[in-house]
């Protein structure tokens, strides 16, 4: 890996780490909500790929980068303002990343291409995007559809895993289903795959 690569990793986690919210973390500890996120993202791309290029690793490891700086309380309720908030995130990280990677010394195009990864563009056509939204669909099953669960009504949560499983691969579909998950995770799980 390029000297340019660990300083724009370096820059990114720094960032990650001025997010106020803090999760816990194995070991009775605490880390920045951000980090955690972004950590959890790299592991699921090595899970994914044992070799990923320096681009996707950065994409990966800035997917949300600062997304808590732009709630999704400031935009309108509904889908239509969700996907607006976070079409609006992934521009906003992707051109943060590009910057960071310019100041480190990559060159204008690898940049872009690393923002646009970001922004999911390509999504269904670019193998690296779809390793990215692997990545992402896997942290949510993982870490937040328990507690996700508990707050949606059945029939519509249904709906989403469908949704989120349509978008991944069919080898982050064999990682998802050996998840450790709690029953009521799994059977909304079951349910979603035998009635879609």
């Amino acid at each position: 890996m390029s000297t340019a690569f660990d300083q724009t990793l370096q820059a990114i986690d720094a960032l990650h780490g001025e997010d106020p919210r803090h999760v816990d973390i194995p070991g009775g500890e605490t880390m920045p909500q951000e980090l955690a996120y972004a950590q959890r993202m790299t592991h699921w791309l090595f899970a994914l790929e044992s070799a990923p290029d320096e681009y996707l690793q950065l994409a990966v490891r800035a997917q949300h980068l600062q997304r808590w700086k732009v709630p999704r309380s400031d935009y309108p309720e509904g889908r239509v303002g969700y996907l607006t908030w976070r079409r609006d995130q992934g521009l906003r990280a992707g051109e943060t990343v590009a910057e960071l990677m310019q100041k480190a010394g990559y060159k204008g195009e690898e940049s872009q291409r690393v923002a646009a990864m970001i922004a999911k563009k390509g999504l269904g056509r670019d193998a690296n995007v779809q390793t990215l939204e692997d990545c992402a669909c896997l942290v949510f099953l993982e870490n937040h559809f328990a507690a996700f669960a508990t707050k949606i009504e059945h029939d519509h949560l249904v709906r989403i895993v469908q949704k989120t499983w349509r978008k991944m691969s069919e080898q982050a579909h064999a990682l998802a289903l050996a998840l450790p998950m709690t029953p009521a995770s799994a059977a909304i799980v079951e349910e979603a795959l035998t009635t879609q």
